[in-house]
């Protein structure tokens, strides 16, 4: 599990910090989340290392692949100290007791990943560490969301709905059409100032949050699109971000052990709760990784409700990126 940063290269972050502090708009925390699944008050106790990586997503935006991308780039030849899934612990996830996270983030390793699901608005941002943005097509992220959330086990909705501190109302179980998901989905928050998301949290509202600071030199966007058309390219250049040393082939190993194919051959490992969370199992948990399902599912009258929920919430810009990726 993720630690100080004791052991390999030392990082330092001084032309980072002196660059950063010229900017005057730093991001800052203006919310707090807390729901059946969140509780953004954790990042309280984490204690900032030089080096620290974030990966951080809305949800069933790419979370779990590109984490196995880091954890492979970090250690060739799949020398992970331990499963994948604990090497990045999810630190706004309150399923979880916060003295397991603690304890896992004082493990000698030589660098520490962390994962959010978290808005930037709601998230403690640190100087010292690099933050790794992945989005995708929000009608992809539901239709992924689905399968997600109805095959919830009974263990996922006890860490929801039975761990101490719940706030707000307890999570539900899906309604059994995704027609019908998908129209609670598209116009419905949870939070007060979302209007959409439901059951969860909003992926709009999430990527539109973090738009504005993509400036930064600590923050990277990637695209699932993007990442899907040229993984080697998309594993390059995290790399590149990360200051991770990989060669050309360093490269290819990488690409061939973060396939679907290969994941799945391995999904104890890479999968969170090693898929306990899931009926079926870690194999549930991985499931298609593929873009464009909703094209043939969704009808007219349907997709109007994203396109409404699109305008209310995303900038054009934003919006252009989430559905076509690119540079940014």
């Amino acid at each position: 599990m993720p630690g100080h940063l004791k052991y390999g290269t030392v990082f330092t972050t001084n032309a980072l910090e002196e660059n950063m502090h010229a900017q005057s708009d730093l991001p800052g925390r203006t919310r707090v989340c807390q729901n059946h699944h969140l509780d953004s008050t954790r990042w309280d106790m984490v204690e900032p290392r030089d080096g620290d990586i974030v990966i951080a997503t809305s949800l069933k935006a790419g979370t779990t692949w590109t984490q196995a991308i880091v954890s492979n780039l970090l250690y060739p030849n799949k020398s992970f100290p331990a499963p994948v899934w604990t090497l990045n612990p999810w630190i706004d996830f309150r399923g979880i007791p916060w003295e397991v996270i603690a304890e896992g983030l004082e493990q000698p390793v030589p660098r520490r990943t962390l994962k959010t699901h978290l808005p930037l608005e709601s998230l403690r941002f640190f100087r010292q560490a690099k933050y790794l943005y992945v989005s995708r097509d929000g009608r992809d992220v539901a239709l992924s969301l689905w399968n997600h959330h109805a095959k919830y086990s009974a263990q996922a909705y006890a860490e929801a709905n039975d761990t101490p501190g719940l706030v707000g109302a307890k999570f539900p179980y899906p309604p059994k059409d995704f027609h019908a998901y998908w129209k609670e989905w598209c116009t419905r928050g949870w939070f007060d100032w979302e209007s959409d998301g439901y059951p969860f949290w909003s992926h709009l509202h999430n990527v539109q949050s973090w738009w504005p600071y993509r400036h930064l030199p600590n923050i990277m966007f990637m695209h699932y699109a993007d990442m899907k058309h040229d993984t080697p390219g998309a594993i390059r250049k995290i790399a590149d971000f990360l200051g991770i040393p990989a060669d050309d082939d360093a490269v290819q190993a990488v690409a061939q052990e973060v396939t679907i194919e290969s994941m799945r051959s391995d999904a104890d490992n890479y999968v969170p709760d090693g898929g306990s969370s899931w009926v079926g199992g870690a194999q549930t948990f991985l499931h298609k990784g593929i873009n464009g399902r909703w094209k043939d599912i969704l009808s007219d009258q349907e997709l109007a409700f994203y396109e409404q929920a699109c305008d209310r919430v995303l900038t054009d810009d934003c919006r252009r990126w989430l559905e076509h990726g690119g540079p940014v």
